[in-house]
């Protein structure tokens, strides 16, 4: 997980004004916390990890803070967060995502309640599911494919995702939803989205052992047919006839065979990326996926596409860019993203060869999601774990003492059966909504990469293999 803390927000209860700290995830606003609730995170955390060392957690203030000071600890505060997101035990702490997902009902204002949320299979079919308000979105899935009779052993090769149809027909998929958040609040914030269910793996190998399964042929039929059809996977004119005579005869065994040897299968499409390769400010298609980044230009009538293989990647970064007032003025009208994200990766040319590739898109967390997602299954693969074997290696249960804003408590059981929601919230409101740039928050461009622990500001790749002589 990738968080960042692009800008704060004054809010008051009673006669008290604070300020909140509003949190991104992975690109996307998650919930707007309060200093004292993360420290209270950081305490239950170093208490039930008490054999982990945490990362520093800014410390309190006992006068009002300046300008420049809360700048310093939103910074702090961010810095934390990145490191907490990227521990491969400190992310997958229950305790951690119970909290998350209060926060984010808290942020929200939305009650506990009983209520049913439609989600879509990628040909628009329609399944109606049973949920509370607060149910994370592993839960959702699962009852959602429980419904269509999915193997439960087939379950965590899917995921739940957000995708938006434009005015032109064409489907733009705008991220996965986190295993941890609640896809009725995700829903209620977005803007014109459904969820949909997609396969939620890279490597093509994994499809045969989820065509064995009926219902898991379907899903993955029905998903290559939808990207044939928004030319996500590329096919001449001749394979498109033969692919559409079997799926009138609706052999999708041969179907999959076909699809699943053509270029761009199983790949993710970004498109009006501006990038510095092969020169500066070029347009181009970003396609995600078996173990490259492609990019893409449309050179006259030519596709030209140079690749980059996952492997060759040293290491790589997201920075996050505030556009102009006036651009953000804009934006908040539409309810879209006020920033602009730039991903930039060091690749290995050739043999001590490394050389920086800059592209610039809104979605450019979304890519860096993918290309880690794809290192994380080339490693899991070498260690020998499956799917389901990562989606259940979540730490213990733990008990969560919840603060809210008023600074009123609630506990809460952090583990994989409960929903661990909030079942009240109080009335207290923000002096603005969200989308309004707030006094405190930063006016300049500000530049927010990716920690580790050990300091260094940029993703190293674990599965960076370098070019020996025999290579060249």
């Amino acid at each position: 997980m990738h968080f960042s803390i692009p800008e704060t927000e004054q809010f008051t209860n009673g006669n008290n004004t604070f300020t909140g700290f509003n949190i991104f995830i992975n690109g996307s606003f998650h919930c707007c916390l309060r200093y004292k609730q993360l420290h209270s995170l950081h305490q239950q955390l170093k208490q039930s990890l008490s054999n982990l060392i945490l990362p520093y957690f800014p410390p309190k203030k006992l006068l009002t803070l300046t300008q420049n000071e809360l700048e310093q600890r939103r910074l702090g505060l961010e810095r934390y967060l990145q490191l907490i997101g990227q521990d491969p035990v400190l992310s997958k702490s229950n305790l951690l995502r119970t909290f998350l997902l209060n926060a984010q009902q808290e942020s929200a204002f939305i009650e506990a309640y009983e209520t049913s949320i439609d989600i879509f299979l990628m040909n628009g079919y329609r399944i109606s599911v049973n949920i509370n308000t607060t149910e994370c979105s592993s839960k959702v899935l699962e009852k959602a494919l429980r419904s269509i009779d999915l193997s439960e052993d087939c379950t965590y090769y899917f995921a739940l995702f957000l995708i938006r149809k434009e005015t032109n027909g064409s489907i733009t998929l705008i991220r996965k939803l986190l295993d941890f958040e609640s896809p009725f609040i995700s829903l209620r914030t977005a803007s014109d989205c459904e969820i949909v269910i997609r396969k939620n793996y890279w490597d093509s190998s994994y499809d045969l052992d989820l065509m064995r399964d009926r219902i898991a042929l379907n899903l993955l039929y029905i998903q290559s047919i939808s990207d044939v059809e928004h030319g996500k996977i590329m096919a001449n004119f001749e394979t498109r006839q033969t692919l559409n005579s079997l799926q009138m005869s609706g052999n999708k065994i041969e179907y999959m065979k076909i699809v699943r040897e053509l270029p761009s299968y199983g790949c993710l499409h970004f498109s009006n990326v501006v990038c510095d390769f092969p020169e500066k400010n070029t347009n181009a298609t970003i396609v995600v996926g078996n173990q490259e980044l492609s990019i893409r230009l449309q050179i006259g009538k030519t596709m030209q596409e140079t690749k980059f293989r996952v492997t060759r990647m040293r290491c790589w970064r997201v920075t996050t860019i505030h556009k102009t007032e006036k651009e953000s003025d804009k934006i908040i009208k539409r309810n879209e993203n006020r920033y602009t994200f730039e991903l930039s990766f060091e690749y290995l040319m050739a043999k001590n060869s490394l050389k920086w590739i800059k592209l610039v898109t809104e979605q450019a967390m979304l890519i860096s999601v993918c290309l880690q997602s794809m290192v994380d299954e080339l490693l899991n693969q070498k260690n020998g774990y499956d799917i389901n074997n990562i989606q259940n290696s979540q730490t213990s249960d733990q008990q969560l003492d919840y603060i809210r804003r008023d600074d009123s408590s609630i506990s809460r059981l952090s583990d994989s059966t409960s929903d661990g929601s909030i079942n009240s919230l109080n009335e207290m409101k923000p002096i603005s909504v969200r989308s309004e740039m707030s006094k405190a928050r930063p006016k300049k461009k500000v530049s927010t990469s990716v920690f580790f622990k050990n300091g260094r500001e940029s993703v190293q790749n674990e599965a960076f293999e370098t070019i020996g002589d025999d290579d060249l």
